[in-house]
């Protein structure tokens, strides 16, 4: 066969490609008018995660030629097209844009969606919380300087429920305008980026050069591209924004630096078979407490996958999460038995065991 007619090939899958997405968009109308009427939320991740899975057999049983991770953009690409189509919704997250928390947004809801960079995590809770957008993505935790607590503060205060968790591998850059590093004077990044960068700085011997905390590593990137004598440690994306040349990638000190996200909105997850829970504890204070509390979980051979102690507002507090979904028999009567002590934060598919 030609190229000619290979090519003329490819054009009619693609023609019968377009045939066929534009009939699912059409079958996704009918469901977003049947959803309507219930004011059931259009995006329902374990729906999701229940088509991908059954492509993903199927490919394999086929000997099909995509991966796993290609399946997961095309497919994941297409339904937030659909989403948007039906129901432009925004998403409320950690800005600035080019941030992680942007990469973790993008990576659930897609290029088309609608979003809103917002400059704390507090605000990204209030905008959800008010309708400003409906939903949030907010950093929860990194395996390199553990919990967020600003997101614990707000999953606390709001009643805001956990719908996703993402997971996002963190890869530093070192960029600047000028080629030579003994010319940099001042560097910009997130002071937890520096952290997580000290390995490279002290080889280099950037770090008796100064180094300027900012509120983020894609502002970082902005701040070194107006200025020859500086440099930035920021991601690759953020550099690409502002046209800041690459001098040296991954320079984190771990090579598995990641950090997880959580989607927050206002509704509840149905179970999906292959669930996580979040908890909020407060126990009374009393000798013994916490441990009964936890008992009553390895009586029932739950898997509790976090206990993680916290002071919000003064107060002591318990982030837990457990393996299995909140509607779960053996699961909901321990929530029923301790109601008055725990804020069930939500249920929702488990991407990862832990960080």
């Amino acid at each position: 066969m030609t190229l000619d007619e290979l090519r003329l090939k490819i054009d009619a899958i693609d023609d019968k490609l377009l045939e066929l997405i534009n009939e699912r968009m059409d079958f996704v109308h009918m469901v977003g008018e049947l959803k309507s009427t219930t004011n059931s939320p259009i995006y329902r991740p374990e729906r999701e995660q229940s088509i991908l899975n059954r492509l993903k057999s199927q490919n394999i049983a086929s000997g099909g030629r995509l991966t796993d991770g290609a399946i997961d953009a095309l497919f994941l690409e297409l339904f937030a097209v659909a989403r948007n189509l039906e129901l432009p919704e925004a998403v409320a997250y950690l800005g600035p844009e080019a941030s992680f928390t942007h990469q973790a947004a993008e990576s659930k809801f897609g290029a088309t969606s609608t979003y809103f960079p917002i400059s704390s995590i507090e605000g990204v809770f209030r905008e959800v919380s008010k309708g400003t957008a409906k939903f949030g993505v907010v950093p929860i935790e990194n395996s390199s300087n553990g919990i967020v607590s600003d997101t614990i503060h707000g999953l606390d205060t709001y009643g805001l429920k956990i719908v996703a968790e993402v997971m996002i591998d963190v890869h530093l850059s070192f960029a600047s305008l000028s080629d030579d590093i003994k010319k940099i004077k001042t560097i910009y990044s997130k002071d937890i980026a520096f952290d997580q960068c000290r390995n490279f700085l002290q080889d280099f011997g950037l770090d008796e050069v100064t180094l300027v905390p900012v509120e983020s590593t894609a502002k970082a990137a902005k701040m070194a591209s107006m200025d020859d004598s500086s440099a930035a440690v920021s991601p690759e994306i953020a550099m690409k924004m502002y046209n800041l040349p690459i001098l040296f990638k991954n320079i984190e000190d771990s090579s598995d630096n990641r950090t997880r996200f959580f989607i927050i909105s206002n509704f509840e997850n149905a179970p999906s078979g292959n669930d996580k829970t979040s908890l909020l504890v407060k126990l009374i204070n009393k000798p013994g407490s916490l441990v009964e509390f936890l008992n009553d979980f390895e009586n029932a051979k739950i898997d509790l996958t976090k206990i993680k102690s916290h002071i919000v507002g003064g107060e002591s507090i318990f982030f837990i999460e457990f393996n299995g979904h909140q509607g779960d028999e053996n699961i909901n009567k321990i929530l029923n038995k301790h109601s008055s002590s725990i804020k069930i934060l939500g249920s929702y598919i488990k991407e990862i065991e832990d960080i």
